[in-house]
């Protein structure tokens, strides 16, 4: 079986859509199918790479499979997005620090112009 990364899951609406639901309750397959205008084969699939990727497990009961949501694995697209949010947040203060600081730069030399006459 394919290993498939997270990443590449989630880059999908219908299945950030299913992960949505089961988030919520876990649901057997009929049930996410329901929710969705696609043929049941096709969400089949999309649960198939959820599963693969780890997002998903599929529990039986009985005859019915349900899938439950695994959050352990979206801690690494929020560990990902983490490190690009704290470069960021470290750029854009080091750019309010120096917009602030030539703000207050040219208020004095406004404020020196007036003084002046200018």
């Amino acid at each position: 079986m394919m290993r498939r990364d997270v990443f590449q899951a989630i880059a999908d609406p219908t299945r950030r859509e299913i992960i949505g639901l089961i988030a919520r309750e876990s649901l057997n397959l009929n049930a996410v199918a329901d929710n969705f205008d696609v043929s049941r084969p096709a969400i089949s699939k999309h649960i198939k790479i959820l599963t693969q990727c780890g997002l998903i497990t599929i529990r039986r009961e009985g005859r019915d499979r349900y899938c439950v949501a695994n959050f352990k694995k979206l801690n690494e697209v929020s560990d990902w997005v983490e490190q690009y949010r704290s470069f960021w947040n470290n750029k854009l203060d080091a750019l309010g620090d120096f917009l602030e600081r030539e703000n207050a730069e040219n208020d004095k030399v406004s404020k020196k112009d007036k003084s002046n006459g200018k």
